[in-house]
């Protein structure tokens, strides 16, 4: 099986008939006081009424029913786009600032996967904006909706229900954001608390949590409890349904999803790509995917690219790809750990000098912090501020000639920053060698910004003083995906190795 989605601008919107019932009237009153509590309490309180305002949801969401479909063939294609075409900012150095803030404050989350919490069984992942989108089909019928494409969390979810609430959702406003409505569809249902797929999820202890249901019961119709998914940039929760995915040829039935009633800050649903088993690729028995990255020039366009996806077994190179193999976080009862997706990074090279970086940050260590993770869900390259002042001090010394643009670098969030007008532009090559001898070498777009007429550039890879003071956390290094511009990269799970090429991925 091979699927290709085109990674485009343009969506394919599913406009459902409204569903008028008096029940959502009083879910809506409920809704509404479970908003007020969002906007006033703590986080926890918070957290608290996205669980009770699951619940209420939870009373009427759909009447649910089965399907039978058969697969028919063995091929699927899908756009892919920057997530945001057109950002908040016309100025580009405001841009570049909200790019490295949500770059940073992912990196925070994926360092932290376990934040404390007061709730059980709270799921936390990350989420930045600044990624691609890409469209999937829900549903008998399909119901089309946008997603983030994410390689560093597992679930897939969307906003769903006609009468779903975003706070703080700015942009596209609440009433424009697509929904999946499960009443519109014959194959959803709710996913069972005895679903092998909800244990899965929340932990074998899950049964805990289903109290309607005896341990010898075979017909509890207690649903799996609510999840509540905590990002940098806000929150989701929801309820767990068992859906038709639907591509032009072919259609999973049974597929997890998660159906998100209430979320905070994040207008776009998540496909996850993650390494868990409930990532779209478990679920779908992948040997691999591939997409091509779109350059990101902060500007409108209508240009698109694929994702594949493939199924069956091949354990062939891809012709042109250099490889390096994934590698295992020692720490394998960390959920978050088991999601991401490791490789080895040897050297870091700026120019024809290899930066120092400590031994330490290249690889996980026992503890299962350190290492390099690749993440499509990340906008700028993030690396502990050991690795990253290495780095920059190679970027310094070899740009010894051109000043410091010091003005841009605290309005950016970003550096170091060069003054370059009216010189001559020397700047040194950046250099990612991998196990195995994969070497990476950017051009020069995916690591520099030029800024202010392009008399300025800047480096497009963050660090923070906060999460580097203390002990290290979480991954060392984050790629993310505005180094991955113009590049195929391949992820197969297979023959458990990642593989990559530049090349231009404007069709």
């Amino acid at each position: 099986m091979t699927v290709v989605y085109h990674l485009s601008k343009t969506k394919t919107a599913y406009k459902p008939k409204k569903a008028h019932n008096s029940k959502y009237s009083d879910t809506l009153l409920q809704a509404n006081r479970e908003t007020k509590k969002m906007r006033t309490h703590s986080p926890t309180a918070a957290a608290s009424a996205l669980l009770s305002l699951v619940c209420v949801f939870s009373l009427c969401l759909f009447a649910s029913s089965s399907s039978s479909i058969t697969p028919k063939t063995s091929g699927i294609t899908i756009p892919i786009s920057p997530l945001f075409t057109k950002h908040p900012y016309s100025d580009p150095i405001k841009t570049l600032n909200s790019l490295a803030s949500a770059s940073l404050i992912r990196a925070s989350h994926l360092k932290r996967p376990k934040s404390p919490s007061h709730l059980p069984k709270i799921q936390v992942f990350p989420h930045g904006y600044g990624g691609y989108s890409i469209s999937l089909s829900f549903g008998t019928p399909p119901q089309t909706i946008p997603f983030v494409l994410d390689t560093g969390s597992s679930l897939t979810w969307f906003p769903c229900t006609s009468r779903y609430l975003c706070a703080n959702c700015v942009s596209p406003s609440v009433d424009k954001i697509l929904k999946f409505i499960p009443r519109l569809s014959s194959s959803s249902k709710l996913l069972g608390c005895q679903n092998p797929k909800c244990a899965s999820y929340f932990g074998p202890d899950v049964q805990s949590r289903c109290q309607d249901c005896s341990p010898a019961s075979q017909n509890c119709s207690q649903s799996c409890p609510p999840y509540v998914i905590q990002y940098g940039l806000g929150s989701t929760a929801g309820l767990f349904l068992s859906e038709a995915l639907d591509f032009p040829e072919k259609t999973f039935p049974d597929f997890l999803v998660g159906c998100s009633i209430f979320s905070t800050g994040i207008p776009v649903g998540n496909a996850g790509f993650g390494r868990g088993s409930e990532s779209l690729p478990s679920q779908l028995g992948l040997s691999r995917f591939s997409y091509c990255l779109l350059s990101r020039r902060f500007d409108d366009t209508m240009e698109s690219s694929d994702l594949v996806l493939y199924g069956g077994s091949g354990s062939t190179k891809t012709p042109g790809l250099s490889y390096t193999p994934f590698r295992k976080n020692p720490v394998s009862n960390d959920t978050a750990f088991r999601e991401f997706y490791y490789v080895t990074l040897r050297k870091v090279i700026v120019g024809d000098r290899t930066a120092k970086i400590p031994y330490k940050f290249l690889v996980p260590g026992a503890d299962g912090h350190g290492g390099t993770i690749v993440d499509s869900g990340t906008t700028f390259t993030f690396m502990e501020r050991p690795v990253f002042d290495a780095v920059a001090k190679e970027f310094v010394t070899q740009m010894a000639n051109y000043t410091r643009a010091v003005d841009i670098e605290a309005q950016s969030g970003l550096g170091p920053c060069f003054n370059i007008g009216g010189k001559k532009i020397v700047i040194p090559d950046l250099t990612f060698q991998f196990k195995g001898g994969a070497k990476l070498t950017l051009p020069l777009g995916n690591y520099f910004a030029f800024v202010r007429d392009s008399s300025v550039v800047c480096l497009t890879i963050t660090t923070d003083d906060v999460l580097g003071s203390g002990p290290s956390s979480g991954p060392a290094i984050i790629f993310g995906s505005f180094q991955q511009q113009n590049f195929y990269v391949e992820y197969d799970l297979e023959s458990e190795r990642l593989g990559f090429r530049q090349q231009s991925c404007k069709k």
